[in-house]
């Protein structure tokens, strides 16, 4: 499971970045993205997927968080 932190980018996407791993990607799509709750599937331009338990409510970014490789 590891840590992710994710922030904003210029054009409001979401940077998906691991740094064990030097990974960053853009995320593509998030399962669950409302106000009330953030999280689910979460898929990244490249077709990673990565799972995170839904967080409410859903956090101010930039934030770290703990994914599971989905």
């Amino acid at each position: 499971m590891p840590n992710v932190m994710i922030r904003r980018k210029d054009d409001g996407g979401l940077l998906f970045y691991i740094a064990k791993k030097d990974q960053e990607d853009t995320i593509a799509s998030v399962e669950i993205d409302t106000e009330e709750q953030w999280g689910g599937g979460v898929e990244l331009t490249d077709g990673s997927k990565y799972y995170i338990d839904p967080v409410s409510p859903p956090p101010e970014f930039p934030t770290t968080l703990r994914f599971k490789r989905g």
